[in-house]
């Protein structure tokens, strides 16, 4: 078998054969999938500048949210060229060590994602409950503290996945049916006992997951408890505006990260493979796209600072 080293059954790469069953359709598919990588490398990338460069945004909430956009630019960039490659030039052969590096990337930035949002749900919270408080407590060092454990709870988590597939043996090909190097869809080729990888895949989801959905749950009912019991309804109203976009954003992250997840591991045999693909790809996409758009639009500061900027560049260009 030559796609195999002399050694071993590891192979020397993979192909990763895209979309099964919409291959006279990759191109066309490959249009919005590119349009959706530009509004978020774009979007990502401006709010980031934004906060950067405006000082009135240099606060926990808004240093949380360029954490946010920074890792969702990395998240669909380490697959979304790739994919794009594959869709466009039918370039499918991955290297061996460049699909369990991508897969590491992919898995690593996820649970970032993840992370993030929770630390935002507790900044929230603090904010809300502890007003007073706020700033004392979610100083510079907390918030890089949190970001760098965030950071470093998905590579120690993650580690184990490209050690696991590393180790198993390929002797079935080497044709992956998908568009990036996922844990589960490479594990799945494999000829060997793929039940660690699989308990310990579900294991990892729990303990990135389970646990942030566990936190952001608990700030949130506390969140409410503090809102209820505010006199007044203007101030209720401005506290639940603070959370409006955190709350879209956990949404458009979770909703496509729970069907790929359970669909991957329950519903192989009831979902056609390329519905499952093509979520797996706006799992990675769709919050590095939305979340720009939907900061820019709920949160007043940096609508307003939006505005005032395009309307100042248009004030600019008629002075000249």
């Amino acid at each position: 078998m030559s796609f195999l080293n002399d050694t071993s059954l590891t192979p020397v790469s993979f192909i990763l054969n895209g979309i099964p069953g919409l291959e006279e359709v990759h191109l066309w598919i490959s249009f919005p999938l590119c349009t959706m990588y530009s509004i978020a490398i774009t979007g990502n990338f401006g709010l980031i500048y934004l906060i950067y460069s405006e000082e009135t945004l240099h606060r926990p909430m808004y240093i949380f949210l360029a954490l946010l956009s920074f890792t969702d630019v990395l998240m669909c960039t380490s697959t979304l060229p790739n994919t794009l490659c594959i869709l466009w030039f039918n370039l499918k052969e991955i290297d061996f060590k460049a699909c369990l590096a991508q897969m590491f990337f992919v898995h690593t930035f996820t649970g970032m994602e993840s992370g993030v949002l929770m630390l935002m749900a507790l900044d929230r919270y603090v904010a809300i409950c502890y007003p007073l408080h706020y700033a004392t407590i979610l100083t510079n060092s907390v918030i890089s503290k949190a970001g760098l454990l965030t950071f470093l709870r998905g590579v120690i988590l993650v580690i184990p996945f490209t050690f696991l597939t590393k180790h198993l043996p390929y002797c079935r090909g080497n044709v992956i049916p998908h568009t990036y190097c996922d844990h589960m869809s490479v594990a799945k080729i494999s000829c060997g006992n793929v039940r660690i990888n699989a308990i310990y895949g579900l294991m990892v989801a729990l303990l990135i997951g389970g646990f942030d959905i566990l936190c952001i749950t608990i700030s949130y009912t506390m969140i409410l408890r503090a809102v209820v019991s505010l006199s007044s309804a203007d101030a209720q109203q401005k506290a639940f505006s603070t959370c409006t976009a955190h709350i879209c954003a956990i949404v458009i992250t979770y909703v496509p990260a729970f069907f790929t997840f359970f669909t991957h591991r329950f519903g192989g045999h009831t979902i056609p493979p390329h519905i499952h693909i093509i979520m797996a790809n706006l799992y990675l996409l769709m919050p590095p796209t939305m979340n720009p758009i939907v900061y820019g639009v709920k949160t007043k500061q940096i609508r307003e600072i939006v505005i005032r900027f395009l309307f100042k560049g248009k004030d600019n260009s008629h002075n000249i």
